[in-house]
């Protein structure tokens, strides 16, 4: 007669209640980490501003000179790079797991840039964006922000259609998929420059400075349509997170599963696409952010959608965050422009992840 050691029953629960456990401190610890860079941020920039006069601003107890400074100007970039950078690293988390690609994301596959070209195309052809000259600077001004956005995902679209016909190739590795990423890049952005070449000196100038990548360039508009959006986008996702999880095993799984693969496909191109061409439209082309952020966050959560798609949206805020205290640090009180400071912090990364995993591409 065999007899089962007592313990052996109790083992799997309080083994998943511990798995369970870290999942759930890894986000609250990327949580505190964001709100603290919240905090921090609204420290920042070239009027000294301490912490306990931002909370008492925030309270309603602070003078005009620093609600001005904090709910007109640093807020409001704040607000921007925490949306956009979720917004991003949503679409790359989804990206790589539809694709089956670990380095798919709006920046690689093309999407970004021909959202950029939907963009540039209603600024210059359907005069939906004006730069204004004020005593302050130049700034842009979206005149038409639903226009921009329109043609941005028609763009974006476009470029998401090609890559899912390509996916559906037999013997198309993820290193061709990225190459043709590369080069609808490539395609794009010539095509901007064409429209660029025809356009006026204003238009030009309005186009060059919205591709530089600008936080601070959003109103709250803007930052309420890319905040709901993306929060759509992540509840959409949350809610096929168990879908996710059985398609981490192969497509004949999930499918074996009762998970319809090609309509969670197309669905969720279809809204990283979205939230990708809202970013573009309003702040320009952010680099890597989507592509790097998944790949962190799956070193303390795996590749448990449950965690996996929350901690992607709290680490693409944390490193956009980042980039933007990098960019108002560097030369202060020069603040440079976002997308380039992202492509030079992120572009070592891609590589390091590119030579790391060249033998499973």
């Amino acid at each position: 007669m065999e007899h089962k050691h007592p313990r052996s029953d109790a083992a799997a629960p309080v083994s998943y209640d511990l798995f369970l456990r870290r999942k759930w401190t890894a986000l609250a610890a990327l949580l505190a980490v964001l709100i603290a860079l919240v905090l921090f941020s609204l420290t920042t920039g070239s009027s000294g501003i301490t912490l306990r006069q931002v909370l008492e601003t925030v309270l309603g107890r602070g003078t005009a000179q620093t609600e001005a400074i904090v709910f007109r100007v640093r807020l409001p970039r704040v607000a921007t790079a925490v949306v956009v950078g979720a917004a991003l690293a949503l679409s790359g988390c989804a990206m790589q797991n539809v694709l089956h690609n670990p380095l798919a994301s709006a920046s690689t596959l093309g999407v970004s840039q021909g959202a950029a070209f939907g963009a540039a195309l209603a600024i210059i052809a359907l005069d939906a964006g004006v730069q204004n000259v004020a005593n302050a600077g130049t700034a842009i001004t979206i005149s038409s922000p639903g226009t921009v956005t329109v043609c941005a995902f028609a763009g974006g679209l476009a470029t998401t259609v090609f890559v899912l016909a390509l996916s559906r190739l037999r013997g198309v590795s993820p290193a061709t998929m990225i190459l043709a990423g590369v080069a609808l890049s490539s395609m794009f952005t010539g095509a901007t420059t064409l429209l660029q070449y025809f356009a006026d000196d204003v238009q030009v100038a309005t186009v060059v400075y919205w591709t530089f990548g600008d936080l601070g360039r959003p109103g709250w508009r803007e930052i309420a349509m890319i905040g709901l959006t993306s929060l759509a986008a992540l509840l959409f996702f949350l809610w096929n997170r168990w879908n996710y999880n059985a398609l981490e095993s192969g497509a004949a799984t999930a499918k074996s599963l009762g998970v319809n693969v090609e309509l969670l496909t197309y669905a969720s191109m279809a809204a990283c696409t979205l939230i990708a061409a809202m970013s573009v439209a309003f702040v320009g082309v952010i680099s890597f952010v989507g592509l790097v952020a998944p790949h962190m966050i799956r070193r303390f959560t795996g590749n448990d959608y449950r965690f996996l798609i929350p901690g992607s949206a709290l680490g693409g805020s944390i490193l956009l965050l980042l980039g933007d205290l990098v960019s108002k640090s560097i030369l202060s009180p020069i603040v440079l422009p976002i997308g380039a400071i992202t492509s030079f912090l992120g572009a070592p990364l891609f590589l390091w992840m590119l030579f790391k995993g060249r033998e499973r591409l």
